[in-house]
């Protein structure tokens, strides 16, 4: 097994002789194994035990456990202490993801601090399959069909190489000891019913099937890496910025494949990935909203943007000085008119004397409207900015400044009201000027 380890380590680079690394300690079989393994490989370990409170009397024996064995292997251990309940429900989540958080930011807050190089955790071959089939029965792409990987940021797994059985023979065989947590023997946890239900029936099927899994996992990893490449060439294809074109997205081999990949990692399910993509095939404009980014099916394209960009904003301008939205800045003077007429569509003046005050900034409404200075009569605002060739979600995120009447001064980045525009006899001045 040591030979193994070793030459594991080597073929995915996950360690180099003189690394400081900081070993995840539960006490149990698998990670009393890697913390023995990594030492007589002679790197330089410390370890860190979590203790989450669940288990009663159970949690204080583990601990208890990890002091005598790293006391008796001289290697210096760190222990943490959780409040996992509490912590679960002032965020709304599973103790088991609780549990998962605190561990993960717990590691990394003392690999720092230790000025440790890696963190390696004791995942096997078996979690490897088990963690195929946990996907497998929730729905999944190729990623997460690889199973668990070798290396994740400062994360390591030097024992993905072997077996459950293999690592409980070698500390047989070395004669230690280690600790069991009592609830991974119950079926309450979906990986609990994998691995101690469905695998034994697979068993009957295939006696060697965890080997079976994990070399399936490996060619699909393998394969992943091809098929990471090509998606990452058609996205360079099809996507400009946040504008993907629907002409070239359909000429592609797989159109809604390459869509999940571009929308997923933005919240979008696969369920909304489908209906994005039977949307481009219909006519007209459509939203598609997840919790932070929305999608805009218009006319030829599907544009992204933040939903941040289209909430409602609302602000009261002051006589003389700036105001930002998140989006840009909207700069405020008074002045004395000097007979400059700007011809930037992100600088308006406005003629004081045919405003009432106080000036305020928000988003176009339903049937706002204003005389667009060199147009004749009125025109809707969503008219204008159709006929200015702009995207319904352009048009939920166009800004107007208003006086304290309603009126409409100036649709911002675009054209000022006829009303209030100023001429040979104007005298006292605003100056807005819209900055992205």
């Amino acid at each position: 097994m040591i030979h193994k380890v070793e030459r594991y380590i080597d073929e995915h680079k996950l360690l180099k002789q003189g690394d400081n690394v900081l070993v995840a300690l539960s006490g149990g079989a698998d990670s009393v194994a890697l913390l023995v393994v990594l030492r007589r490989l002679g790197y330089n370990c410390e370890a860190i035990h979590c203790n989450f409170h669940l288990r009663d009397e159970e949690s204080n024996r583990d601990e208890q456990f990890t002091k005598e064995l790293c006391r008796r292997l001289d290697v210096v251990l760190h222990i943490v202490h959780f409040d996992t309940t509490r912590y679960a429900k002032e965020r709304g989540i599973s103790i088991e993801m609780a549990a998962r958080e605190q561990r993960y930011t717990a590691f990394e807050e003392q690999r720092a601090k230790s000025e440790a190089q890696v963190i390696a955790v004791a995942h096997h071959r078996d979690d490897s399959a088990e963690t195929l089939l946990l996907n497998l029965t929730r729905g999944t792409g190729i990623k997460g069909l690889r199973g668990i990987q070798p290396k994740n940021g400062h994360i390591i797994r030097p024992l993905l190489c072997v077996g459950r059985d293999e690592i409980l023979d070698y500390l047989e065989w070395r004669g230690e000891e280690y600790v069991t947590d009592s609830t991974n023997l119950t079926s309450d946890y979906t990986r609990n019913k994998i691995r101690l239900e469905l695998i034994p029936k697979l068993a009957e099927i295939n006696p060697s099937i965890l080997s079976t899994l994990a070399a399936t996992a490996q060619r699909i990893s393998e394969a992943e890496k091809i098929y990471r490449n090509a998606i990452e060439e058609s996205i360079k294809r099809v996507k400009d910025n946040n504008r993907i074109c629907i002409e070239k997205l359909t000429k592609e081999i797989a159109p809604t494949t390459i869509l999940h990949e571009i929308l997923s990692p933005l919240g979008f399910n696969s369920s909304q990935v489908e209906d994005i993509s039977a949307s481009m095939n219909t006519e007209g404009s459509k939203l598609f909203h997840a919790t932070e980014w929305t999608v805009l099916k218009d006319r030829k394209e599907l544009i992204i943007t933040k939903r941040d960009n289209i909430e409602q904003k609302e602000f009261i301008l002051p006589e003389d000085g700036v105001v930002e939205t998140g989006l840009g800045v909207l700069s405020i003077t008074r002045t004395t008119f000097n007979g400059e007429i700007p011809k930037q569509r992100n600088i308006a003046t406005i003629d004081a004397e045919k405003i009432e005050l106080p000036l305020t900034l928000r988003n176009t409404r339903n049937g706002d409207r204003f005389a667009p200075f060199g147009m004749r009569g009125t025109k809707l605002v969503s008219d204008y900015l159709t006929d200015r060739k702009k995207s319904l979600i352009e048009k939920q995120a166009q800004l107007v400044v208003c006086d304290n009447k309603g009126e409409i001064v100036w649709v911002v980045n675009e054209r000022p009201s006829a009303h209030c525009c100023i001429n040979e006899k104007s005298k006292n001045v605003f100056r807005l000027e819209w900055k992205e």
